[in-house]
């Protein structure tokens, strides 16, 4: 089939869902070949749309009156799967999906297997490796595996856990492997056969590079947190993302920012799920303009409008790099990628010599907090909580306007709200003691 295949109901209903007009050539090229014979390797850059690329060609392949486990996704982080999970449940398809990941029951997602079994399983290797040794679902009845973020799912930590994963997976038809860069080899243990490449990046790559200026900063001493914090004042409110190589660094940096009376949000692998999860919300709805963060949050998270990347660290490789860059200069958009480095610091032969050295003000005044704050509420989809529920709360009892709501993001157990910072106050003195759909609960600012 060619790529009239777009017309068919179900992706046509998808994209309406989505609010989508048109796929880009990429997602055209891997509706066709995903639902072909072969299997396919697919490389695009971050923020190309390649969620869409293999979730969209899923609601052809996948058959209405199976209710065995269909397909199964892999991803490296808890972040990427839950993002996944999220785009597909906004298809609006009537197939059901379960999302496997470390850092809450395993439990609930044991239930979630049972009777009504989900389509589609989209999990990180080591949970998913979990369920199978407790037998929790039939893995001969997957036909089609997707690893995305294949060159970080298929690294060393991984292999184990994926060799045997996939030896399961006996009734395979179908293998796709997606990534932003290109891997030197493919591990056998993968099973591609008879494999079709799509490479988009070099294009798009290039595309990209034209919207995204590299800038050097130079520090006078191996200790940057000086620097950085200047270069932060003068960027003043507008979003960026810090990167550090190390857990230990994400938090000392943070730590020294606030003792500068310069807020910010951490994220690494190290924090509990939960805290995760409040530090890119708050982040992603304009409550917190700055995120300290090891790689993890160079792959896989749908940060919409990130203006600024600043290297705190040199990237452990030029992957590395492409990755931490990615985050900006997205779609259409342009961006800025900050170097700080020390006299003397030697720069990888992937990084470009020739970039423009910014020369920082003195003393620049300190950004102010953000217009937005992020209030939490202590119940979510599994209580019936909606998002119209809580913005009628809000409206009702909390006497507040459109325009003092902004996001509001739903989860399993609890819910986010941007609201306007200088109503904050205010509403939660008048929502002290209601019930919000009959229920009583915590709200508060979240910290």
């Amino acid at each position: 089939m060619e790529y009239h295949r777009i017309s068919f109901p179900q992706i046509q209903s998808a994209l309406l869902n989505l609010k989508i007009d048109e796929l880009n050539p990429m997602q055209e090229a891997a509706l066709e070949q995903v639902t072909g014979k072969k299997d396919v390797i697919l490389l695009s850059p971050t923020g190309s749309g390649k969620t869409l690329a293999y979730l969209l060609p899923l609601l052809l392949i996948l058959k209405p009156d199976d209710d065995s486990v269909q397909a199964l996704i892999l991803v490296p982080s808890r972040e990427l799967a839950l993002q996944i999970d999220s785009v597909f449940k906004a298809m609006g398809t009537s197939w059901k999906t379960c999302c496997c990941y470390g850092g809450h029951p395993i439990a609930e997602e044991k239930k979630s297997m049972a009777g009504n079994r989900p389509a589609i399983l989209i999990g990180t290797p080591g949970r998913i490796t979990d369920h199978l040794s407790k037998g929790n679902f039939t893995p001969e009845t997957i036909g089609t595996l997707i690893i995305d973020e294949f060159d970080k799912s298929l690294e060393f930590g991984f292999h184990d856990e994926m060799t045997e994963i996939i030896a399961q997976l006996s009734g395979l038809k179908k293998r796709v492997l997606l990534s932003a860069t290109d891997a030197e080899e493919i591990p056998d243990f993968t099973g591609l056969n008879r494999t079709v490449k799509l490479n988009f990046l070099s294009d798009a790559s290039e595309e990209q590079k034209s919207r995204l200026k590299l800038m050097r900063v130079l520090s006078p001493s191996k200790d940057k947190i000086d620097v950085l914090y200047n270069l932060l004042c003068t960027l003043g409110s507008s979003s960026s993302i810090v990167f550090c190589n190390h857990r230990d660094a994400v938090d000392r940096v943070h730590q020294l920012l606030a003792d500068k009376k310069l807020f910010a949000e951490r994220f690494h692998g190290g924090m509990e799920q939960p805290d995760r999860e409040r530090a890119l919300y708050k982040f992603r709805n304009g409550s917190c303009h700055v995120l300290i963060s090891t790689d993890l949050a160079a792959r896989g998270l749908d940060i919409p409008e990130v203006e600024h990347i600043i290297h705190y660290h040199l990237p452990v490789n030029e992957e590395a790099f492409i990755h931490r860059n990615g985050r900006t200069a997205r779609w259409d958009a342009t961006g800025t990628s900050y170097l700080i480095l020390y006299v003397g610091e030697k720069v990888p032969p992937y990084i470009p010599e020739n970039m423009e050295t910014v020369v920082l003000p003195e003393n620049p005044s300190r950004p102010p907090k953000s217009v937005w704050a992020t209030i939490y509420i202590g119940k979510g989809k599994k209580e019936k909580l909606s998002r119209v529920d809580i913005a009628g709360f809000l409206y009702k009892k909390g006497n507040l306007t459109r325009d003092d709501v902004g996001a509001i993001d739903v989860k399993e157990h609890y819910a986010f709200v941007a609201v306007r910072r200088a109503k904050v106050k205010q509403l939660l003195h008048l929502i002290q003691g209601e019930k919000i759909k009959g229920m009583k609960t915590i709200m508060e600012e979240a910290k």
